[in-house]
């Protein structure tokens, strides 16, 4: 297959990359910044880019583009790039495939729990109720503008992402990092839902949707044993061989992070569902194993 991906340089877009190479595709990436002499490199979202003449005929598209949640403090301006800079790839991603002669055969296109309200004590699937907060608006608009690929008859996932676990980006360093220095504990109530995935399982989902037809529509990408902070906490810190003891309170990480705090003080108990009625296998199902991987990994 080919397959182009916008935000193929980013976190879980170069891991997605080298799967599909690794599985003999052909991959595409729509940048902001192509290298001359690179034709694997596609200028996209810049004057006069018109990516459709350079791609030729893909198999799928995927859009994982869009300024991270996880760095920065969310000030009004910062919440606005958030919002804008999805919509922004998206209807560039949904202009293309509508220029494009030979429609590709799938958009993947990423989304977040997020849209899900906190709650420690209910669970949700893929028909789940949205929530009213700033991440579950993102969510509604970002998912709302991909849907506009269907009017041209192109399949749609819209790819829910829990918080995906790797070694060097998202959520974890940070996570880890007091625990690499005898300070790791409790954070909050440590009653908070973590619906986590290994960043290689999260590019697997993409591929697999890809290949299963049968598959549109809201699928979330999380591992289908999520923990309850204070447990993943202790995972963290039984992996590192290092004590959980030091609490963490929420007045802290408010007075510290803001309105962003509820990322790690809040959460949902979110199922991979849709996932698992269609076959996907988890490489890593448990936290230990995929803290493992990511942390003691050489």
């Amino acid at each position: 297959m080919r397959v182009a991906i916008a935000g193929g340089t980013g976190f879980l877009g170069s891991v997605l990359a080298g799967l599909l190479e690794d599985n003999g595709h052909e991959v595409l990436i729509l940048t902001r910044r192509p290298a001359a002499g690179n034709s694997r490199l596609i200028g996209y979202l810049t004057d006069g880019a018109r990516p459709e003449q350079e791609l030729g005929p893909v198999d799928a598209l995927v859009n994982l583009a869009g300024t991270s949640i996880n760095s920065g403090r969310w000030t009004e301006r910062r919440k606005q790039d958030i919002l804008t800079s999805r919509i922004a790839a998206t209807d560039e991603v949904v202009r293309i495939i509508r220029s494009m002669k030979n429609k590709p055969g799938v958009l993947v296109n990423a989304s977040a729990i997020g849209l899900y309200p906190t709650s420690e004590t209910a669970i949700y699937n893929e028909e789940g109720p949205a929530g009213n907060d700033f991440l579950a608006d993102v969510v509604k608009t970002w998912e709302h503008r991909a849907a506009e690929a269907r009017k041209d008859g192109v399949r749609t996932v819209f790819m829910r992402f829990g918080v995906i676990l790797g070694k060097d980006e998202g959520a974890l360093p940070l996570i880890a990092l007091p625990y690499r220095l005898f300070a790791g504990g409790t954070v909050g109530s440590g009653r908070q839902w973590v619906s986590w995935i290994h960043v290689l399982d999260a590019a697997r989902a993409i591929l697999f949707a890809i290949e299963n037809e049968a598959v549109s529509g809201a699928v979330n990408a999380v591992a289908p044993n999520p923990l309850r902070m204070k447990d993943f906490g202790r995972s963290v810190g039984r992996v590192l061989g290092r004590p959980h003891f030091l609490p963490v309170p929420a007045f802290a990480l408010k007075a510290a992070l803001g309105e962003k705090s509820k990322l790690v003080l809040e959460g949902q108990r979110v199922a991979p569902s849709k996932l698992g009625r269609h076959g996907f296998r988890f490489r890593f199902p448990d936290a230990d194993e995929a803290l493992r991987d990511i942390l003691i990994s050489e």
